[in-house]
C-alpha cells in the first residue's frame, strides 16, 4: 500500500491536472509543435522524427516513441498529449518517430528503421542537451512491439560503418509499452488470444507473405525473427506493459483482428520475463487507473534514479 501510495504522489506531481489542447471535432488530443520537426534520420521521406525539448541546463534523458497501426498505418501525431506532457514536466525529452509501412516495405525494415532512429538522437545528444546513457523506448501495439524487439535484440551498432549514425549504440534503460505483441507468429497469437486475432491483417502485411505461404518454412524463420520474445536474455531492460480488454477470449466467429491486444499476450511475456529474472512490471486495466500515470513513475524510476 505504500509503495502504490508512492506512485500516485509522484504521478500527481508530474501529470497535468487536465488534458489542454484537446481536438473537439476528431475527439484527439492536439499536440504542441515541436522543437524540432521533420527531423531527416534515414535515406527516404519515411524517415522523420519530431522532438520536444525538456528545459535543462543538464543533459536529459530521452524517451522515444513509435507508433501503432499494424506497420500499415499511423504516424508520429498519435503520440499521446498526456504522455507527452507528463515525460516534459518529469525532465525527459521526448522523440516521435515515423518509420515507413507496409505494403510499401516488409520485415525488418519497420524495425530498422526505428533502429535508426534511437541510433540517430544519441548521435544528435550534444545538440538536443541529451544524455546518450538514458534512452527508454514506448510505444502501443505495433509500437510497443518494435519498441520490445530493440529491447532485447542484441545492439545493432555496427562499430566498422563508414556511416557514423549505424556506429551507434540500440541499447536502452528501459521500455514501456502498450498492448504490445510479444511475438509476431500467428500460431502463438491464436494461443493466447484466440482464432480472430491469429486472423489481423498484420501477419500477412509485415511480412509480404502471400495467404498459401502461412504455414512454410520461410513463414516460420520470419515469425521467429520478427518476434521481440526471440531475443530475450537476462540481460535486458526492464519493461513496463499495460494491458486492458477482458480477460475472456473472443467467440468463434469474431471479426479479423479481434483479441489482437488481448491482456494474455502481457501475462505470457511476464511469464517469459520472469523466467530469465528480468524485470517486467506488468499492469492490467484497473477501475480508476491512468497507465499513463503508472508508466510515467516507471520511467522515471530508470531513467532519474
Amino acid at each position: 500500500m505504500k509503495s502504490r501510495c508512492a506512485i500516485f504522489l509522484i504521478a500527481a506531481l508530474i501529470l497535468p491536472a487536465s488534458l489542454p489542447g484537446q481536438d473537439a471535432e476528431s475527439g484527439r488530443s492536439k499536440l504542441p509543435p515541436p522543437d524540432l520537426a521533420n527531423v531527416v534520420y534515414g535515406p527516404t521521406a519515411g524517415n522523420v522524427m519530431d522532438v520536444w525539448l525538456a528545459k535543462s541546463d543538464r543533459p536529459v534523458p530521452l524517451l522515444v516513441y513509435y507508433h501503432g497501426g499494424g506497420f500499415t498505418a499511423g504516424s508520429k501525431e498519435n503520440l499521446p498529449l498526456a504522455l507527452l506532457e507528463s515525460a516534459l514536466r518529469a525532465g525527459i525529452s521526448v522523440a516521435a518517430v515515423n518509420y515507413r509501412l507496409s505494403p510499401a516495405v516488409v520485415f525488418p525494415t519497420h524495425y530498422l528503421d526505428s533502429a535508426r532512429a534511437l541510433q540517430f538522437a544519441r548521435r544528435s545528444a550534444k545538440a538536443w542537451n541529451i544524455d546518450p546513457r538514458r534512452v527508454a523506448l514506448t510505444g502501443s501495439s505495433a509500437g510497443g512491439a518494435t519498441s520490445l524487439w530493440i529491447a532485447f535484440h542484441d545492439d545493432l551498432a555496427d562499430p566498422q560503418s563508414a556511416d557514423p549514425v549505424a556506429r551507434e549504440s540500440t541499447r536502452v534503460s528501459c521500455a514501456a509499452v502498450i498492448v504490445a505483441q510479444p511475438s509476431y507468429d500467428p500460431r502463438l497469437i491464436r494461443q493466447l488470444a484466440g482464432e480472430s486475432a491469429a486472423q489481423h491483417r498484420v501477419f500477412t502485411a509485415m511480412y509480404g507473405l502471400k495467404p498459401d505461404e502461412a504455414e512454410t518454412e520461410k513463414a516460420r524463420r520470419l515469425y521467429a525473427e520478427a518476434a521481440p520474445i526471440t531475443y530475450l536474455t537476462p540481460d535486458d531492460p526492464p519493461v513496463f506493459a499495460y494491458y486492458g480488454g477482458s480477460r475472456v477470449l473472443p467467440p468463434a466467429g469474431a471479426r479479423a483482428g479481434e483479441g489482437i491486444h488481448h491482456p494474455n499476450l502481457g501475462l505470457y511475456l511476464k511469464e517469459r520475463m520472469d523466467a530469465v529474472k528480468a524485470e517486467c512490471v506488468l499492469q492490467l486495466k484497473q477501475p480508476g487507473l491512468n497507465p499513463t500515470e503508472v508508466e510515467i513513475v516507471f520511467l522515471v524510476k530508470h531513467l532519474k534514479p
